[in-house]
């Protein structure tokens, strides 16, 4: 199922998801970065569970909003298995920081609908990523943090 915010045309969805991104840029960007943070949106909106498998490190820390740390193998259950389903992912700021040649440090702020079990779930997201270019030379996410944002922290 499409939700609105999706074009119908697959073809789109790429340059559309690297546009948001884009857009929900503040300060300087490194666009491998932005891309792969569009790419982690459209796998995640998806469920691509093989997407995913690319984009996340076998050593992934993952600690989600209720304090619980996850590995990769976590993650994808997850989001296979349905207990975890995105609906809405509508980027507002994206930060990135180049911490050296080969790691990235971003924050992205973002509204959510997903569904957990079965339970709806929405509001304004922080999520932490550290991304990391792996001995194959491909940057993967290895650590991760994600918050919700109370009305008084948004700004």
């Amino acid at each position: 199922m499409n939700s609105p915010q999706e074009p119908t045309d697959p073809e789109l969805k790429p340059n559309l998801d690297i546009s948001r991104m884009q857009a929900a840029l503040t300060g300087e960007g490194v666009p491998e970065i932005v891309a792969l943070e569009a790419d982690l949106r459209i796998a995640q909106l998806g469920a691509d569970v093989d997407a995913l498998a690319t984009l996340i490190s076998d050593d992934l820390l993952f600690t989600g909003p209720d304090g619980q740390l996850a590995s990769k193998i976590q993650d994808l259950q997850a989001h296979g298995s349905g207990h975890l389903r995105f609906r809405i992912h509508e980027p507002e700021e994206l930060r990135i920081r180049r911490v050296g040649p080969d790691v990235a440090v971003t924050s992205l702020r973002a509204r959510l609908a997903v569904e957990v079990a079965g339970s709806p779930v929405e509001g304004i997201y922080r999520y932490t990523r550290v991304w990391t270019r792996e001995k194959d030379n491909r940057w993967r996410i290895v650590a991760g943090h994600v918050s919700e944002v109370r009305q008084s922290d948004e700004s």
